[in-house]
């Protein structure tokens, strides 16, 4: 692991092992060493099973290594050190968008008029102002992650974890959501760690991309994206961007060794 001096570290993650204990334990994670700077947008691309997820709870403190340690710098103590936005949108179906968005700020300490005005802004922010007392059967799939995007950054946390947030997602609403999120959390200097499968939508959010093995999962290599922000989606068409897939690709078939 090599560390940028020149740029404040927000998370650790050092010599980190996680094994599944059962009939047969399952190695996930081996020795992974990795750091997340402040204020950058992180991905993490690997082969399925590889254990990008579970480095993603570990940063969430929903698990922990069975060897090693994460170690996150807090910041403030009026933000919540994380918030997670998952695959299968996580919203809850007997509360109304606006509810299900003021979750978000449970523990809080904004009085209930601040917290109402803070919901009503993210609604806002996500196109769902006009849907506040729907609920979520009411919904289609893109306004549901929208819902749960909204959830995780109305209570501003220091860094938005987000796990395959649109695999679930045909491809045109997918993209509609990768271009909102370029212009909502990755042009406002927030930390955020993105696990996906797609290279593209790696390149295209990312400042730099950790590139993991197959199982059990290490990082391989750390691949920096040239390109600055603000970002025009049809950066997608440029050669540069077609070589840093291509690069990102020959990468992941070096390490795609399924034994394990």
């Amino acid at each position: 692991m090599v560390e940028n001096a020149a740029r404040p570290v927000k998370a650790v993650i050092r010599n980190v092992s996680k094994v599944y204990r059962g009939r047969t334990d399952v190695p996930a994670l081996d020795t992974v060493d990795a750091v997340v700077y402040e204020g950058e947008f992180l991905t993490i691309v690997g082969p399925s099973g590889c254990g990008k997820s579970t480095l993603l709870r570990m940063l969430d403190g929903l698990q922990r290594p069975s060897e090693g340690a994460v170690e996150i710098t807090k910041a403030s103590s009026d933000r919540p050190l994380t918030s997670m936005v998952f695959q299968d949108y996580s919203v809850y179906p007997w509360m109304s968008v606006f509810d299900n968005v003021a979750l978000g700020l449970a523990r809080s300490t904004l009085s209930k008029a601040e917290k109402a005005e803070r919901v009503r802004e993210w609604l806002d922010r996500m196109d769902l102002g006009k849907f506040e007392s729907a609920y979520p059967m009411e919904l289609s799939g893109g306004m549901l992650q929208r819902v749960a995007i909204a959830r995780a950054l109305v209570a501003e946390p220091e860094i938005l974890l987000m796990d395959e947030p649109f695999a679930a997602l045909d491809a045109q609403l997918r993209r509609r959501l990768q271009e909102e999120l370029l212009e909502i959390v990755g042009n406002t200097g927030r930390t955020v760690v993105f696990v996906t499968h797609s290279l593209e939508e790696a390149i295209l959010l990312g400042d730099r991309i950790l590139v993991m093995s197959a199982r059990p999962g290490r990082i391989v290599d750390s691949v920096d994206v040239p390109f600055p922000r603000p970002r025009d989606p049809e950066l997608r068409t440029s050669p540069g961007f077609r070589d840093l897939e291509e690069r990102l690709w020959t990468i992941l078939k070096d390490h795609a060794d399924h034994r394990v």
